[in-house]
């Protein structure tokens, strides 16, 4: 029998320790993509793409009026 693949949120948890971000850096990137998922209407990550991730940008910029830098940003 074949380990369980880690949930999400400890997938993320560990990328950004291992990258030495902070604690805050951490339960920032987690807001993100929490609120990304939901927008996606608590669609599965597995199963979004790159123009899902342009769509929550473009609705970021216009109806939230984040910059167009913020875009560009590397998660």
């Amino acid at each position: 029998m074949q380990g369980k693949q880690p949930r999400l949120r400890d997938q993320v948890r560990t990328l950004i320790r291992v990258d030495h971000y902070s604690i805050r850096t951490e339960k920032t990137y987690w807001y993100w993509i929490r609120y990304f998922i939901r927008f996606q209407n608590m669609k599965h990550p597995r199963d979004m793409g790159p123009r899902d991730v342009i769509e929550f940008l473009a609705w970021l910029a216009v109806n939230r009026n984040f910059a167009a830098a913020t875009q560009k940003a590397r998660p």
